[in-house]
């Protein structure tokens, strides 16, 4: 048997943020969810999360002062400001699954899921906490290695700094205008808000240090991207990357495990027919004929209940074998697939197979994404050109210099 040098899983560690697919994935499946949840409830969106709400924003002040939550609808109780943080959760959303800017994305991402969230705690579901927690992880990943819009701007600065034969390797790549931009107005945003005193504490000091790193990263990258000083930050942004994304692994497989082992205590579980219960809910019945249908087997219905349960309790022991844990992961997306249109959760369902994608491994996603270029080609033939191949930037801007991307 061959052994693994212990320095050699170092290097692998701090020399590479690793599951660059994976963590794609994630990134798409949960601004997917988000978005599509926004989009949905955009008509009642006053009353979901707004002034109409019947959690008023006094209440939500009081709450918020004895919680410490973050969110940025505490800052005024206008409907104009409403709306203005409601559009940005949209565009962030819509950005960052893209994958155009992910550092700065990523952030604003998680302003956008806390400010509304944490406004209205009691409108959401099992999905919204997923999705809220998954936020604050996705904005220290390297979330946009591949199948970004970074990691195309990347490849193409690339091929630009092959064509022109630059001849000093710090000048590799065009100059980045956007990103700098995208920085000082961070940092006036940043700035007026310290100013008003409507942030203090501890997420004061997480926003200007996110802040200060970009523009840190980006002028050690400036000055020379070969540097040592260079190096030793794309170490720390790895470590940070690759413990967030063991983090996420962690988080879904205590989701799994937590709701099997309260399961087991259920008594309508042990006997077999807690599926059967949901199933003639008005409220869960988008589809009554395939709700009836399905109740209507009882020896369908137990085998699910039980099945759900032993799913549930064994998954996170099947991480240990490859084999094992790809059937159940499997059988997972298929049971929230068959939820979204049975019980009419599709976001939820959504929310949680994009935590499942985690563990899907390298290279199916890398199939997975073959066939959707090849797709792709197919239906813009007319206009698309030679695809390009994600790979490392030439040159980082403020704006790309956090540690939740390297393309």
């Amino acid at each position: 048997m061959n052994r693994i040098d212990p320095i050699d899983r170092i290097d692998r560690v701090t020399g590479f943020a690793l599951g660059p697919y994976q963590s794609a994935v994630i990134r798409i499946g949960f601004c997917a969810a988000w978005l599509l949840f926004l989009l949905r409830e955009f008509p009642n969106r006053h009353e979901l999360y707004g002034p109409d709400g019947p959690w008023s924003w006094d209440m939500a002040q009081q709450l918020i002062a004895g919680n410490g939550a973050f969110t940025a609808l505490m800052w005024s109780d206008g409907r104009v400001w409403f709306e203005i943080v409601y559009a940005a959760a949209l565009v962030s959303s819509a950005l960052l699954m893209l994958g155009w800017r992910t550092r700065t994305m990523s952030v604003l991402f998680m302003i956008g899921v806390l400010s509304l969230q944490n406004r209205s705690i009691f409108m959401g579901d099992g999905g919204d906490n997923v999705i809220h927690l998954m936020s604050i992880y996705l904005a220290f990943t390297r979330c946009g290695q591949v199948w970004s819009l970074d990691a195309r701007r990347a490849a193409r600065a690339r091929e630009h700094s092959a064509h022109e034969h630059i001849a000093r390797e710090s000048d590799i790549g065009r100059p980045d205008r956007v990103g700098p931009v995208l920085w000082w107005l961070a940092g006036l945003g940043l700035s007026v808000i310290t100013f008003m005193g409507v942030v203090s504490g501890g997420w004061l000091v997480v926003f200007w240090g996110l802040w200060a790193v970009q523009g840190l990263w980006w002028a050690v990258n400036r000055r020379d991207p070969y540097s040592e000083l260079r190096q030793l930050f794309d170490v720390i942004a790895n470590l940070a990357h690759n413990a967030a994304l063991l983090v996420i692994m962690a988080e879904a497989c205590l989701i799994y495990a937590t709701a099997g082992w309260y399961k087991i205590q259920g008594s309508r579980w042990q006997d077999g027919t807690a599926v059967y219960y949901p199933l003639h809910l008005d409220y869960f019945s988008p589809w009554p004929a395939l709700g009836d249908l399905l109740a209507s087997h009882g020896l369908m219905v137990m085998l699910v209940s039980y099945g759900t349960v032993a799913v549930q309790v064994a998954f996170p022991f099947t991480l240990f074998n490859r084999r094992v844990k790809n059937v159940l992961l499997v059988a997972m997306m298929c049971e929230h697939a068959v939820i979204a249109v049975l019980l009419g959760l599709p976001f939820f369902s959504l929310a949680m197979i994009a935590a499942d994608a985690v563990f899907l491994p390298t290279p199916f996603l890398k199939r997975l994404g073959g066939w959707v270029a090849r797709a792709r080609g197919g239906l813009f033939s007319r206009t698309a050109g030679a695809p390009t191949v994600p790979g490392p930037r030439a040159e980082e801007s403020p704006e790309q210099a956090h540690v939740g991307f390297t393309p």
